[in-house]
């Protein structure tokens, strides 16, 4: 049997301590599956596109029902199937794809709710908030399955994430409705039936990817819920994990299942260590713009907490990043951002270029320690914030114009476009059928 982790790091030029999982294989390595789910993923997540943030995109709810700060309040308006289809038929489009593909970066985030399902099985909806809406949703799946498609036409990876499950796993109005009331956790259907949901989820998508010609291998895993907020009912959260890693590994043995860490990361940790899970993600979210003492905290001060390794974050990533790779398993930080409170960029001169450095740190560390990274967001409707929306961000050089693993001259240059087809015809010929970039 050969380690994967040992052939990334000799072949991938990943670093001896970037938290590569110890994978163990018997079968044909290396698969084109096994370069997308186990090199380090540098990805961005795709905001806003089928599960909607008002902040990030503001048009799909210029028709929905008060307060309209969620699906559901759009789909409770007026016209809103065409609304829906017309954004999500534009708001992700070839050009993007190809501006993520020259930056560097491999694999996106594709939040999801489970209604978005219903159009490869109807069963998702049944006794759910949006029971009777299948008609306005039944268009979506098509479109998730292409995104796929095209992603491979450009060698990027796809995390399918579940951002909405039934009964709401947290409080937020991106987790599908706008009550502020979350039943996940006190109603066990809802419990049950969002492993039904991920169950379908991972079947349809394993009929997709064989089925498509030729086969997609750049599904690099599921997110099993997104930002689950248990409150006190975190073994409730353990066994619920524990249940949909049985029911999704019987369909499939493979395939990489992300979990959230609920912000209590060294707790999750030990508990995919000792759970015998089979390969497993750990999902942390890290951001320093909310509390109390983020607003009170210069920029300069945000930006040494991640450098200096004596600090929490610095410490913490190392020690959970060991841990999990010694348990054949990984950490990702799934969401991020250059975001900060105004109340960290007082009295500073170039705002842009103090963000450059937060961004920077983030990036250096993450690569360090983790197993993988997603940016959030890659837009908004509205341009110009150069902490949240990636394109702005590249735009105002606050973050770097490329992420890959090697540095590259000015996207443009004939020179440069000449050496990349080169060796995209290379890695193609090494590979067998990979597309690489259009």
């Amino acid at each position: 049997m050969r380690r994967i982790s040992q052939f990334l790091k000799e072949h991938l030029n990943n670093r001896p301590e970037a938290a590569v999982p110890s994978i163990l294989t018997d079968g044909p390595f290396p698969t084109e599956a096994d370069f997308y789910r186990y090199r380090k993923q540098r990805g961005v997540n795709l905001g806003s596109w089928f599960v909607l943030e008002r902040w990030i995109a503001d048009g799909p709810f210029r028709a929905a029902d008060s307060p309209a700060q969620s699906d559901l309040d759009v789909v409770r308006g007026t016209n809103a199937k065409a609304i829906l289809e017309q954004h999500w038929d534009t708001w992700i489009t070839q050009d993007d794809w190809e501006w993520i593909a020259q930056r560097g970066i491999n694999t996106v985030r594709i939040p999801i709710g489970y209604y978005h399902i219903c159009g490869a099985d109807p069963s998702v909806l049944h006794n759910t908030d949006f029971a009777n809406y299948g008609k306005v949703f039944e268009g979506a799946w098509r479109r998730i399955t292409n995104a796929i498609a095209i992603a491979h036409q450009y060698g990027l990876g796809v995390l399918i994430d579940l951002h909405a499950a039934p009964g709401k796993q947290n409080a937020d109005s991106h987790s599908g409705t706008s009550s502020p009331n979350p039943t996940f956790f006190t109603n066990e259907y809802n419990m049950k039936h969002t492993i039904h949901v991920l169950s379908v989820l991972l079947s349809q998508l394993t009929a997709f990817t064989q089925s498509h010609d030729p086969p997609l291998p750049n599904i690099v895993g599921i997110e099993l819920l997104n930002e689950p907020q248990p409150q006190t009912r975190h073994h409730a959260l353990e066994k619920w994990y524990l249940e949909a890693f049985r029911t999704l590994r019987a369909i499939d043995t493979e395939m990489p299942l992300y979990i959230g860490d609920v912000w209590m990361t060294d707790q999750y940790v030990d508990f995919l260590s000792g759970s015998a899970t089979q390969f497993a993600v750990l999902d942390h979210h890290l951001y320093r713009c909310f509390t109390t003492q983020d607003i009170s905290t210069p920029v300069a001060e945000h930006t040494r907490a991640l450098t200096d390794p004596d600090q929490w974050a610095p410490q913490m990533f190392a020690r959970v990043g060991q841990k999990l790779e010694s348990a054949g398993c990984g950490i990702v930080i799934g969401e991020w951002s250059g975001g900060l409170n105004p109340g960290s960029l007082q009295d500073i001169e170039d705002g842009d270029q103090a963000r450059r450095q937060y961004v920077e740190a983030q990036l250096q560390l993450y690569d360090r320690c983790c197993a993988g990274w997603f940016f959030w967001t890659y837009k908004k409707e509205r341009g110009g914030d150069t902490g949240w929306s990636l394109k702005d961000a590249v735009q105002a050089r606050a973050f770097p114009a490329w992420v890959g693993m090697r540095a590259i001259k000015p996207i443009g240059d004939a020179q440069n476009r000449d050496r990349d087809a080169s060796k995209d015809s290379a890695r193609s010929r090494a590979l067998g059928r990979y597309p690489g970039r259009k």
